[in-house]
């Protein structure tokens, strides 16, 4: 079956925060493949200019393909900027930056933007949903987890994105003939990231990266393009088998270890580094004062304590639906960091 033959012809895609890093990718996607005629972005925030081409007149805005509507999911979606149906509904809307939000942010939005988009989901009665939830509400892991593992969040992050799925959940259990499709993503990193790869990149190339005992550290993760094709290819297949919910672990397989990134990012951008290690609790503790000096100043730095901490602590997440079913990757994380070198050479200064 093909991508195409999934959703209806002239169908209407909503994608809640479609503005952020993945959901301009994504909508993208959509078009480029042609499953979508129509792209709705609600989001809080316009698309940025950058993060469309120029076959997507005015930057994806307000075109006859791709259209953004200011929306706040915190808030009950009653917009009438909307249409009356949508074939499909992707909801990427989430606070998710560790650290930078207070905890009850968290919940916020990812539990109130959960309920409010399957509300709007069922006044619309649109058949289908996608997802985005994270790897945050299985823990830090040392051990192999797959999508069998019993979650043990440790974080309000990881507490929200948990409860926001058991919320699609409610929604697709509710009426027959619905989908739901929750994929867990580790960490996306692609052009126009500016997350955690992209200050990783750029710690290794300005040489004020350190290792601390964390070379053979996993962290889940994979490349936007990758997880834009996942998403596409585990909806032909939901659609095939006629499962309901599915979920999904999205990372490279294996997952790298922060050694394996630092290696390919110096290949790939072609310089030699020497990496230094120092030890763990003296970057921990010099973590906080600059922290504390930083704040007040409002001086942008990459040195946190929560960083640090999560830097030495695996994500050892298996994409076990993906493994079993026999996807196949069509990026390495060498070809998947060449082409975020090529596409978008300022995220590696």
């Amino acid at each position: 079956m093909s991508t195409q033959n999934v959703l209806n012809h002239h169908s209407v895609c909503v994608l809640f925060g479609g503005s952020g890093f993945i959901g301009s990718h994504f909508a993208r996607h959509l078009l480029t493949i042609g499953v979508a005629d129509k792209i709705i972005l609600a989001d809080i925030r316009p698309p940025l200019a950058d993060a469309w081409p120029a076959e997507f007149s005015s930057h994806g805005q307000n075109n006859e393909r791709v259209q953004y509507v200011p929306l706040d999911v915190r808030q009950p979606i009653a917009c009438s900027a909307l249409p009356d149906y949508a074939d499909l509904i992707v909801n990427l809307a989430a606070v998710h930056r560790e650290p930078g939000h207070q905890p009850q942010e968290y919940f916020e939005t990812n539990l109130l933007g959960a309920e409010h988009v399957c509300a709007w989901a069922e006044q619309v009665d649109c058949p289908w949903i996608i997802f985005t939830s994270s790897i945050a509400p299985y823990g830090p892991t040392e051990d192999a987890k797959d999508e069998t593992s019993l979650p043990v969040p440790v974080t309000p992050y990881g507490a929200s994105k948990l409860a926001a799925e058991k919320i699609h959940m409610a929604w697709q259990q509710s009426k027959a003939g619905r989908r739901l499709l929750i994929v867990r993503p580790g960490v996306v990193f692609g052009p126009g990231e500016g997350g955690n790869v992209t200050r990783l990149i750029r710690a290794v190339l300005r040489r004020y990266f350190f290792y601390m005992g964390n070379r053979l550290t996993r962290k889940a993760g994979g490349y936007v393009k990758e997880l834009c094709e996942v998403l596409t290819w585990l909806m032909e297949r939901q659609a095939a088998n006629g499962d309901g919910t599915v979920l999904c672990n999205f990372t490279m397989d294996p997952a790298p270890t922060v050694e394996e990134y630092v290696h390919t990012i110096c290949r790939v951008a072609g310089v030699r580094r020497l990496i230094p290690s120092v030890p763990y609790p003296l970057l921990l503790a010099a973590s906080y004062p600059i922290e504390a000096l930083s704040f007040p100043l409002r001086i942008q730095q990459p040195v946190s304590p929560v960083r640090i901490k999560k830097l030495v602590h695996s994500n050892n997440i298996v994409p076990g639906l993906l493994r079993q079913a026999g996807y196949q990757y069509r990026y390495t994380l060498e070809s998947a960091l060449m082409d975020w070198r090529r596409e978008r050479p300022e995220d590696w200064r």
